[in-house]
């Protein structure tokens, strides 16, 4: 990828990330982002920013395989996104949000994965046609140690790649596709569905 093009990939992901955390998904500098620049090299937001007025300068180049190429301190879950792109090369963007419905849903009952069927949104997500199918998102126990949570994450990559996802406990959510459009696609149709899905819960305990 030529400069030109680095310089139009980290527009589009400013914009994204401006997109998620103008609605509320990234509180308190909360959630990491980043997008594939070629077979080696992503970019990643810096640690610690804010994300509603993200800028390219606060976009770091790294290989996936950690090496830093410029100066900067990279969000503390780098490790977790350069295991996602070293797992899958199809990956091309990775998006990490926190809201109410992704933290509080992965709690209640310590689930290891969420069933959602019977709504219409579950065709957001790559490879579903139907809301009469049923679709699972992982949970994965929550860790400060990205290795253990990616070793986490690699023992169970079967089950949530056909998600394009899957929840840390009590954290957030991580979404992904193979650009930074469908990865956008996807966030946007998880955040739906958690929150279809907590508000459905909500309504059961009144009744």
């Amino acid at each position: 990828m030529d400069a030109a093009a680095t310089t139009a990939a980290a527009q589009a992901l400013c914009e994204t990330v401006r997109w998620f955390a103008s609605r509320g998904y990234c509180p308190a500098t909360g959630g990491n982002f980043s997008r594939r620049l070629d077979g080696e090299r992503v970019l990643i937001t810096a640690s610690g920013v804010d994300k509603t007025a993200l800028t390219p300068a606060e976009l770091l180049p790294m290989t996936i395989h950690g090496e830093l190429l410029a100066e900067g301190k990279p969000s503390a879950e780098t490790g977790l996104h350069l295991a996602l792109y070293r797992r899958d090369p199809a990956i091309g963007a990775v998006l990490h949000v926190h809201s109410i419905a992704n933290t509080l849903l992965s709690r209640i009952d310590t689930p290891q994965r969420l069933r959602f069927e019977g709504y219409e949104m579950q065709k957001s997500i790559t490879g579903n046609l139907t809301h009469e199918a049923a679709i699972d998102l992982p949970v994965l126990d929550n860790s400060q140690d990205m290795e253990t949570l990616a070793a986490a994450l690699e023992a169970r990559f079967e089950e949530a790649a056909p998600a394009f996802g899957f929840l840390v406990r009590g954290h957030g959510i991580y979404a992904w596709g193979a650009d930074l459009a469908s990865a956008r696609r996807h966030l946007e149709g998880w955040e739906f569905l958690l929150a279809c899905e907590l508000q459905r819960r909500q309504l059961e305990t009144t009744r």
